[in-house]
C-alpha cells in the first residue's frame, strides 16, 4: 500500500488561507483565479504559492490560473475537510466554550458533539447546542458516537491524567490546547496548540514595531 507523504507544516497552514481567497473568488463569480492573486491577497510570493498548491494535485491553465471550483475541491480534499471528524470538548470553561461556537470547525468537517466537565455549576448546561456532560460518561460518549478527535482545554496539571483516559478509550487525536506537553502512544496523534507561545511573537513584534517608531526622526514643528 502507498504511503501518503505528508506536506511542510508551512505548506499545509498557508492552505486554509488561499481557500478563503479562493471561497470569496467563487462568491464574486470569478471562474478562474491566479497564483499571483492569491499571493498579493496573502502578501507572498507567487512562486511559493504555486509551490504549495501543487501538493493538492491541481493544475493551472496557463494565463487563466486556476479553475475556481476544482482548486476549492482539491484543497478540501488534501485538508480532508470534504470527511466528517467527530470531536468531543474536554473542559467547557472559557476557551473550551469558545471553541464550541466556533462555526468554522462543523464548516470543515470538526463535528463538536459532545462536551465534558467537572464543575457542578457547568454540567447540565448546554453550549451551541450541546449539553454538558460529567466526566464518567466519556467513555460511553467517546465509544457510542464514534469520536475520533478530542479537543483538550482542561487546566494543564489535569492534562496527561485526562489524556490518559482518552487513550483507554480509543482517541485517535488530541487537539491540545493545555501549556502541559502531554505524552500518548505512537499510534495517537497530538496537535499542539501553545497561545502563550503566539502572544510571545505578537508582543515581540509589538516592541520592535515601538523601537523603529521611537528611533525614527522628529518632524520639525515648523512643516
Amino acid at each position: 500500500m502507498k504511503t501518503m507523504k505528508l506536506a511542510s507544516m508551512p505548506t499545509i497552514k498557508r492552505l486554509p488561507g488561499y481557500l478563503h481567497v479562493v471561497e470569496a473568488a467563487a462568491r464574486e463569480g470569478h471562474p478562474y483565479i491566479s497564483g499571483t492573486t492569491i499571493a498579493e491577497e496573502l502578501e507572498l510570493e507567487p512562486i511559493q504559492v504555486r509551490k504549495d498548491l501543487a501538493v493538492t494535485g491541481i493544475i493551472g491553465k496557463p494565463r487563466m490560473g486556476f479553475p475556481v471550483p476544482e482548486l476549492i475541491k482539491a484543497i478540501n480534499d488534501f485538508l480532508d475537510w470534504n470527511r466528517s471528524h467527530n470531536a468531543i470538548v474536554l473542559g467547557a470553561g472559557h476557551l473550551g466554550s469558545a471553541l464550541l461556537g466556533y462555526s468554522e470547525f462543523s464548516r470543515h468537517g470538526l463535528n463538536a458533539i459532545a462536551a465534558i466537565d467537572t464543575d457542578p455549576a457547568v454540567i447540565g448546561t448546554e453550549i451551541n447546542g450541546i449539553t454538558i456532560a460529567p466526566a464518567d460518561e466519556m467513555a460511553a460518549i467517546i465509544r457510542n458516537h464514534h469520536i475520533e478527535v478530542a479537543v483538550l482545554t482542561v487546566p494543564s496539571q489535569h492534562a496527561q491524567e485526562i489524556t490518559n483516559q482518552l487513550v483507554e478509550c480509543g482517541i485517535r487525536a488530541i487537539w491540545n490546547f493545555t501549556n502541559c506537553k502531554i505524552k500518548v502512544p505512537s499510534r495517537v496523534i497530538v496537535q499542539q496548540e501553545d497561545l502563550s507561545s503566539g502572544y510571545a511573537v505578537l508582543s515581540v513584534k509589538l516592541r520592535v514595531q515601538q523601537n523603529q517608531g521611537d528611533q525614527a526622526p522628529a518632524k520639525d514643528a515648523s512643516e
